[in-house]
This record gives C-alpha cells, structure tokens and sequence, in this order.
C-alpha cells in the first residue's frame, strides 16, 4: 500500500502537555512546522522553529483569538488533493502544503463540570479547532489527521519507526477517530444548550467503551459506554459484568431515596429489593436487611447509605454476594473484604440519578423523565376515617421509597424500618400481594401492625382483604380508580387507615 511522508505539520492545541516527544523528533527533522498563538510560543521554547499562522495569513488573531487559523490559506493547504490541478492552485495562490495537523481542542466539558459561568462554558466552544479536525480527516486520501492528545501515540510511532510515513489505511483510521472526537465534541455542546435533552432530537454520546466479558448472556457482547470512575472508586474484586452493572444501578437508584437517613441497608437481586432496612446502627441494619430474604441475598447487590465496619463486614463476609457498595470501609473491615478477589466493593462518591432515561425499543429510543418525585406525609390525602398514626405514616413513606423502585406490578409490606414482605414483576397485583405475604411468613416475619404500599391504584378491594388478614393496619396507594371507594370502604369497615399520593410509582 503506498505510503506518505510528513513533509509539513500545523500544531494548534489547548493542552500543551503530551507534546515533548513529537517536539523532539521535529527537531531532527525537515519537517516544516506551522503554529499560532500559545502553541506557537511552546514550540518556540521549546527549540523549535515554525511559522506563524500569521505570517502565512498576512492577518493578525483577531477577535481576543476567536479568529486565527480560519482562512483559505490555511484550508487550502489542509484540503487540497494532491492532483495537478490542486497543486497549481496552491502555487497560484501562495498556499503552503499541509501534510498532517495536530489539534487538540479547548476543553468545553470539563469547564462545564467546573463552573456555572456561561460566559466562560461559550469561549470553551472550539471553532477553528474542529474546523481542522474536519478539513484533514475529510482529506484523509493526502492529509493525517491527530485529532486530540490521547492520539499523540500514534504520530510518535510513526515518526519514530515509520519515517513519518503513513498508509491510506491508517490515514483513514485516524479520520474515524478525528470524526468520533468532532461528534462527540458536538454532541456535548448540544446537551449543555438543551440541559440533557430537546424535543424531537435524541444525542448521546460517550467515548471510550469498556469491553465487558459477554452481555446479559454468555452469547451476547457487551460494552458499557459511561465514567464509572465519577461515580466510584473501586477497592477491589473482578471487572463488574453487564448484569453487574444493571444490578449496581438499580441498588444506587433505590438507595438514593435513603442517602440521608440513618443507618440503611438494602439488598438486591436482578434489580429488585428483596431486604432493607433503616436501624441505629449500620451493623443491625444489615442483619434486619438480610432476614427479609436470605436466600435471594446468595449472590445479590449489597449497597449501604454508611461506612462499613468490621463487625458488618465479618457477617457479610460468610455471605456469597457479587458487589457490595457504600460510601467507606473501615480500615480493618476493608482488609478483610478484600481478602476474597473476586467479590467486587464499591466506594461510593455520588448517588447520582440523572435527568433523564432512555432505553432501545423497536428500532429506534424512548427517553423519558426520571422519576424523582417521592411524597411525604404533606403529600398524604387521607381516604379513610381513620388518619395513620405518626408511627404507621413513617411506614408508609419507608415503604412507599421501596414501592417506587421494584418491577410493577408490585406490593410491599414494611414496619419499623424494615421490608417484610415484597411481590413484584406480577401480572396481576393480587397475585404481587400474596407473593409478598407468602415471601414474609416463609422467613418468619411478622406482619402484624404492618403497613401496605402499591405502586398503582386498586380496582377492587382484594389487595386490602388480604393485606388486613395478613396483619397490615395502614395503606399507601395513588388513587384513581373509578373503583376506589371499594376499597375506601372496606379499609372503614375494619378500622384500617389509607392514604393516597396522587402519583403513580409504575416501573417497567
């Protein structure tokens, strides 16, 4: 395959760093090189000589350097093909040919994760920076393009056992990866503009995807596209698999509702919440957590709301789990955790919840809202004669925090801080309350004095019958049944309290 020497390189880039190696070999070099502005004072110090972009131009930079590459001079000698006709062009016109450019561009993301200032976000936009990119990774046939410093690599390899030449093939390479990084960049701007989303318009993007082992299913790929390292600081353990992640979401997601209550312990399998528990201490939480479902706990999600210690690390240690997250371990309980390599534990930073979800359906994506609304008792319209107790209206919004987050349809039962009993993923809801039931008496919990939440609506009293029969004294709900006073009756006629929220908690 026919090969192309750099005879001459333009270098126009923000972060200077990175650069030293590619400096070192262009002094030993022909290459001509041309620069602006900072970078063209780097290289200066540096020991090297290259032309202003400037002197090429005949124009000053303009506009507090908002203007300095833009010009056909500039252009010309980017996008030129090296036919005849070209060529002449550029003679005619006095236009210096460009072989390769180097750009790395001004950093608009992390300005945007570092300041709220929008007038400093704006001057982060680079324009003639990806103008570059764009100009010689079209003309890739003639042109390298080094779209950003995690590229450097590639240009110093070539330079130091390539003789500066580059095939078509790896020319064409890098005009993908020039592409990725101008997209990408696009993208950015266009989701800071529109805060996360915009009617009629779907952009995402996300660079540099984590292979996973396979993806929900040994015969699938998978890659998780996403910065963990944000969110998490890993201790130790395995690389985190595609059901791994999936799981470690949903036990971030639930946990976000408890982040700042007391000591709250949750358990989790195949994204649902089979225990948790609110306690004094981090250590009885997760006993209480774990007795509502030790046997779904084998090989489940453990997440806390606060630091792990030694005595809480001991009991989790004789259990078989995947991951186990919260936001510290104590040295010694750290020491111990770690001692099992492929269990993974998970520092967490933040339990962030974004703006907005999306999902692949068909062929193409739903995006929706998040939902972040969860009700207190400001929020309670109570149905029934009797008004829950202070004690009953705790349970309830404890039990409704866990509602929200479970497969609908779904039922909970919760006392004191704790889940009981849940049902969830059912195709019917009586079908969810009697799984719920069934799951508590099976471990021995009492329901007794209970409280009951739905994630939607009753169209007719069963779930009530059953959930006072079982021992339930109080009722979380939504409303908005034509049938609601059916159950509103039957809560009066055996003294049982209910109260609706308005807002239906429905998770697919």
């Amino acid at each position: 395959m026919p090969t192309k020497r750099i005879e001459s390189i333009l270098i126009s880039v923000f972060d200077k760093s990175g650069l030293d190696e590619i400096i070192d070999y262009l002094k030993k070099s022909s290459v001509k090189v041309y620069s602006t502005g900072g970078t063209y004072a780097h290289l200066e110090a540096a020991g090297l000589s290259p032309v202003k972009v400037e002197d090429v131009t005949s124009y000053p930079s303009i506009l507090d350097g908002r203007v300095k590459t833009l010009h056909p001079k500039i252009f010309g000698g980017i996008l030129a093909q090296r036919t005849e006709d070209h060529m002449g062009q550029l003679a005619h016109y006095d236009i210096p040919q460009i072989d390769a450019v180097v750009v790395d561009l001004y950093p608009f993301e992390e300005t945007v994760r570092t300041t709220d200032d929008e007038s400093a976000i704006i001057e982060k936009i680079d324009i003639g920076g990806i103008a570059l990119i764009r100009a010689a990774a079209k003309n890739f046939r003639d042109v390298l393009i080094i779209p950003s410093k995690a590229h450097y690599s590639f240009l110093v390899d070539k330079m130091k056992n390539a003789g500066a030449e580059t095939t078509l093939g790896e020319r064409k390479k890098m005009a993908l990866e020039a592409f990725k990084v101008s997209s990408h960049y696009d993208t950015a701007i266009f989701e800071y503009f529109s805060g996360e989303g915009s009617d009629g318009v779907f952009k995402k993007s996300f660079l540099g995807g984590q292979v996973l082992r396979y993806g929900e299913n040994p015969h699938q790929q998978g890659i998780y596209f996403g910065e963990l390292n944000n969110i998490f600081e890993k201790l130790g353990g395995k690389e985190l698999s595609f059901n791994n992640l999936v799981d470690v979401d949903a036990a971030v997601q639930v946990m976000s509702e408890f982040k700042d209550d007391g000591p709250t312990f949750a358990v989790l399998k195949h994204t649902n919440t089979c225990g948790l528990a609110t306690r004094q201490t981090i250590h009885q939480a997760w006993k209480d957590a774990l007795a509502g479902d030790p046997v779904s706990a084998f090989g489940g999600v453990l997440i806390a709301n606060h630091p792990i210690d030694l005595a809480t690390a001991g009991e989790i240690n004789t259990l078989f789990y995947e991951v186990l997250i919260a936001p510290g371990f104590n040295d010694d309980a750290l020491a111990l955790l770690t001692q099992k390599k492929k269990r993974v534990l998970l520092k967490i930073n933040d339990f962030y919840k974004g703006q907005k979800q999306f999902k692949s359906i068909l062929n193409g994506v739903i995006v929706q809202d998040s939902d972040m609304k969860m009700e207190n008792a400001e929020d309670f319209e109570v149905k029934t004669q009797k008004a829950p107790t202070a004690t009953e209206a705790e349970d309830l919004i404890f039990a409704n925090k866990i509602v929200k987050h479970l497969k609908s349809n779904t039922i909970v039962f919760a006392k004191g801080g704790q889940l009981l009993g849940m049902g969830c993923g059912q195709t019917s809801r009586v079908d969810a309350c009697k799984q719920a039931i069934e799951k508590a008496r099976g471990f021995g919990l009492d329901l007794a004095g209970s409280v009951m939440a739905s994630d939607a609506f009753f169209p007719f009293p069963d779930c009530v019958e059953l959930a006072y029969d079982a021992g339930a004294r109080a009722v979380i709900q939504p409303g908005g049944s034509i049938k609601d006073q059916l159950s509103i009756d039957y809560c009066d006629s055996k003294g049982m309290s209910m109260v609706f929220t308005g807002t239906r908690h429905f998770k697919h």
